[in-house]
């Protein structure tokens, strides 16, 4: 990566301030901004087999618009993080912990959860 996750957000956060988009960047706002992103990306899925969607990346014309939708979902997570005061790093590390613990690996012949959840 060219670019750390901190650098990143002061880079998101200078670009708000310099169009003065600080007040409409709420928690509230950067939530449903978030929502409607991860929606857009959902959307260049929403009717491809299993198959398709595995080679969506090989379109250059759909891979284009899952980059921009993967950035736009990070930028606003970044934002909403940023204006928090969460380490998202930090959160991700200490919930990977918590699954590891809900969800121990299974022993041999021993299938485990066939309906993995992260929340």
């Amino acid at each position: 990566m060219t670019e750390d996750l901190h650098a990143l957000q002061r880079r998101l956060a200078a670009f708000a301030a310099s169009r003065r988009w600080q007040p409409y960047h709420t928690p509230k706002n950067l939530a449903a901004a978030l929502s409607v992103e991860a929606s857009e990306l959902l959307e260049i899925f929403q009717w491809l087999t299993p198959e398709e969607a595995a080679r969506v990346m090989e379109d250059p014309d759909s891979a284009h618009r899952v980059r921009d939708e993967v950035a736009d979902v990070l930028a606003y997570l970044l934002q909403f993080c940023g204006g928090l005061g969460i380490d998202v790093l930090a959160a991700l590390a200490a919930k990977i912990d918590r699954n590891e613990l809900r969800f121990p690996v299974p022993e041999d012949g021993d299938r485990g959860s066939l309906t993995p959840n992260a929340d």
